[in-house]
Order: structure tokens, then sequence, then C-alpha cells
């Protein structure tokens, strides 16, 4: 039997840390953002090396929302005793916002791409990084909706990541697409809860 390669031990801890960050979303549980301040170093190794380089780049900005995430879930309210952000619709001006400023990225992602990577995927890379961009800002606000932007991404990753030889990421966004589904139930109950 071969012994495993450097990249392929990076992809699994990924798959592992990654499956913790969605168990841990699933829960409205602060502990993602920990998770959430370590995938994206193993997964810049392995977006890199498959040559997936918005992936790379959303990687960073995942690093700084996962600070972010952790100082805005771990407010708590003047008592003290309940988070000072709690889960909520999106309001039609933040929801306004995200669509407004989804287009241009996705569009500029995709012109880097083509322009200045020999990335074969381009706009497949650019979808997923600018849904992800927007997905992540909602769920660092705590906002339900957050929920149908990862089903988009966890589908087109699943098919993406397994056409670009990482089929472990691949299993792992599978199994995000069909999490996000009971994700989006649990929050709503949560929510309906005043959490």
């Amino acid at each position: 039997m071969d012994s495993i390669t450097f990249d392929k031990a990076v992809e699994l801890a990924g798959f592992i840390t990654g499956l913790l960050y969605l168990y841990w979303e699933y829960k409205a549980n602060r502990l993602l953002w920990v998770a959430g301040l370590l995938m994206p170093c193993m997964s810049m190794w392995v977006y890199w090396h498959a040559g997936l380089y918005a992936d790379f780049g959303m990687n960073i900005y995942y690093l700084l929302m996962a600070l972010y995430g952790l100082v805005a879930w771990g407010r708590r309210d003047a008592g003290g005793d309940k988070p000072a952000l709690r889960i909520s619709h999106i309001g039609r001006g933040h929801l306004a916002a995200v669509c407004a400023l989804f287009v241009p990225v996705y569009l500029l992602i995709a012109w880097v791409l083509i322009r200045f990577t020999n990335s074969t995927v381009p706009w497949l890379d650019s979808l997923t990084t600018a849904l992800s961009m927007a997905g992540t800002w909602m769920l660092a606000r705590k906002y339900i909706e957050q929920w149908v932007v990862w089903i988009a991404v966890d589908i087109v990753s699943f098919g993406l990541y397994f056409y670009k030889g990482i089929p472990l990421y691949g299993v792992l966004y599978f199994v995000y697409t069909v999490i996000a589904f009971f994700g989006m139930a649990k929050w709503r109950r949560l929510m309906r809860a005043g959490q």
C-alpha cells in the first residue's frame, strides 16, 4: 500500500475540520469559528495545488471572517446572559446590498482568473467564491438565509472538486449540501426560541 502524500494528509485534515465546522454551524455554536480559523489554512494548500486560485484567495477572506465571527458571536447582551447577536432574517436593505455586490465581485474574480491564471474552471471557481463571500458574511451576522447560499455553493462545489481531482473535498461538499437543509430547519427552530 502506498503511503499517504502530504497533499492528501492536508486534504484529509481539512475534511475532518470541515465536518467539525459544519456540525458546529448546524448547532449555531461559536466553536465553528475556531474550526473556521484552522480550515482555511489547510484549504489554501489544497486549492493552490489543484489550481483553484479563487478558492485559494477565498480562504484568506474566510480566515478574516472567522476572526470577525468569533468576536461577533462572542458578544453578550447587556445582562450578559444571552448572545447579543441572534438568528434572524436578513433585511431587504442588506439583501439588496449583497446582491448588488455579488455581480461585480463575481465578474472581477472571473476576469482575474481568465487573465492571470491557468484556471481551467474560471467561471465556476468565481461563482463559488463570490457566493461564499456573501454566505460567510451572512453567517457571521446569523442570517438564516445564509443556508440557501450555502446550498447553492455546496452543490456546485461537489461537482467541481471531483472534476479537479480532490474527491475528499467533493464528498465533504456533498455532506454540506445534505446538512444545509437540516441546518436551515434547525436554525428556524432556534430563531423561534430567540437564539
